[in-house]
């Protein structure tokens, strides 16, 4: 037992252990699964006729445990005569019942730890502190796996906030990174991978004109058209303040066709007015570079440069291509991509 590390380890020895202090046929450990008001049987032992089975559960309102805990009758040896219609008593064939209450450290009620016969049974003298002693000892044990579970989970909780972007909350740079390397170190047989990085162009105005408020807005409802647009497979993240994201997995034969499609749709998702509070913004869409991963590309890094080179090409083009409007109106600033209040 010293050795035990989990709850079942434990246990079982105890019931061996509390079979010989007691006398009793059957002895075993209950858990009470409080929003479905049951009462279960997690680890027991039995050694001659009555058998209480691992596993079984029965409603909490009317089983031997809760009699006992609501009149503080731990031991009885006449079930039938006092608890007459216990309907496990009844099925099983328990005359004589022990237990006494498992709990956790802030007194929060587990279950209980119980001895029962088939016959009439006396109750030893140290019987009782025997039990007292075992429950003890089980309660901490609950106590200490809650305590790791609730570690692991806030560990858990740390990690995937690691790696996921605070305003939008799409995996960031370092998750997507991640992924690609494992998607080029472990390939799909006849797919090629693509990149698609998306450049909010004119976002640095939008912050300065509106305030931070409003440009953590347009990011998160960016996110929400992007989520929307995806496949299953594919992933969308935040890789900068105005840079997101997209990998998607398609057919080699097809990709440089499906690189172009998914660009364009991209394009179309960043397109439009958004209402972002008190502000319609009328944005004309982002810059969008796609790329397809050749074959024997096996660096995330090395693909990334690659969409971002061809991202400096397609804005040095589109600026080229475009020119910015005077103002419409005193209350209305238009720049290459317009913006209406």
């Amino acid at each position: 037992m010293s050795h035990a590390h989990t709850l079942e380890a434990l246990v079982r020895p105890l019931l061996e252990l509390l079979q010989a202090a007691t006398g009793l046929e059957s002895t075993y450990l209950t858990r009470l699964d409080e929003p479905e008001g049951v009462l279960q049987v997690l680890y027991a032992r039995n050694t001659q006729r009555l058998t209480i089975p691992e596993g079984l559960r029965v409603p909490w309102e009317g089983s031997l445990g809760k009699r006992a805990l609501d009149e503080g009758r731990f031991h009885v040896d006449d079930v039938g005569s006092c608890w007459e219609e216990g309907e496990m008593a009844r099925t099983l064939g328990v005359v004589t019942y022990l237990s006494t209450p498992v709990r956790g450290r802030g007194g929060e009620f587990f279950g209980g730890l119980c001895a029962a016969s088939g016959e009439r049974k006396p109750l030893p003298e140290a019987a009782t502190h025997v039990l007292a002693l075992f429950a003890q000892l089980i309660g901490q044990q609950v106590e200490r796996e809650r305590l790791l579970a609730a570690l692991h989970q806030a560990n858990s909780a740390l990690a995937a906030m690691a790696l996921t972007d605070a305003v939008t909350q799409l995996p960031n740079r370092q998750a997507v990174l991640e992924e690609m390397q494992r998607r080029l170190a472990s390939p799909q047989e006849g797919k090629a991978l693509i990149v698609a990085l998306i450049d909010l162009d004119g976002f640095k105005p939008i912050n300065e004109r509106f305030g931070y408020e409003i440009g953590d807005q347009l990011l998160q409802t960016v996110a929400k058209r992007l989520r929307r647009m995806l496949r299953d497979s594919d992933m969308a993240a935040r890789m900068g303040s105005d840079e997101f994201v997209v990998l998607a997995l398609e057919q080699r034969a097809k990709a440089n066709e499906a690189a172009v499609a998914l660009s364009r749709r991209l394009e179309g998702a960043t397109q439009g007015r958004f209402k972002l509070d008190s502000v319609l913004l009328d944005y004309a869409g982002a810059s969008v570079a796609a790329v397809v991963a050749e074959a024997d590309c096996y660096s995330a890094q090395a693909l990334v440069n690659q969409a971002e080179t061809a991202m400096a090409a397609i804005k040095r083009a589109r600026k080229q291509n475009s020119s910015l409007p005077a103002p419409a109106s005193k209350t209305v600033a238009r720049y290459q991509w317009p913006i209406i209040e």
